[in-house]
């Protein structure tokens, strides 16, 4: 399997597995732990793999597939957060020479996820006002509800009183 047939696999798992439910159909705990545990796999074996990518658009891309993939699964054997943060440290590098694109704003909002950073969300709205509302794609139009999504719900995982 390529680099972007595993990234991709791994994107597509992930969003699978984050908006299990949303449509209304029942979430059965099999399938829900299927899947959680397919994402872990993909997602470890993507970061144990070392691929980084050899142009900044595959660079981005392995990010993004493991930023999803970590955010998707709640599965942590302790190492989750180390490895999350590598990533991290990763995108702010890629972020900086990544033209403005569908692909930055999709790692943008993966990034705000985790660390709700006023500047990346600021860079993520710059990216969606320079596109022709008239004209967006399907693929456009649901980058920019998933941003709006993690922009308004910022604690999905958690309570505040």
């Amino acid at each position: 399997m390529s680099l972007l047939e595993e990234t991709v696999a791994l994107q597509h798992a992930a969003h699978e597995l984050m908006y299990l439910g949303t449509d209304g159909s029942p979430v059965y705990s099999d399938d829900l732990s299927h899947r959680n545990g397919e994402v872990y796999r993909l997602t470890t074996a993507l970061y144990n793999s070392g691929a980084k990518g050899s142009t900044i658009e595959e660079q981005a891309n392995v990010c993004l597939a493991l930023l999803m993939g970590y955010s998707a699964s709640f599965i942590d054997h302790g190492e989750k957060q180390k490895h999350v943060q590598e990533v991290l440290n990763r995108c702010w590098d890629i972020l900086e020479v990544l033209p403005a694109s569908l692909l930055k704003l999709r790692l943008l909002t993966a990034c705000y996820g985790e660390v709700f950073d006023d500047s990346s969300a600021d860079e993520a709205r710059a990216i969606i006002a320079s596109w022709n509302s008239a004209s967006l794609t399907s693929e456009q139009q649901e980058a920019i509800e998933e941003f709006q999504n993690v922009v308004n719900n910022p604690y999905q995982w958690g309570y505040i009183d």
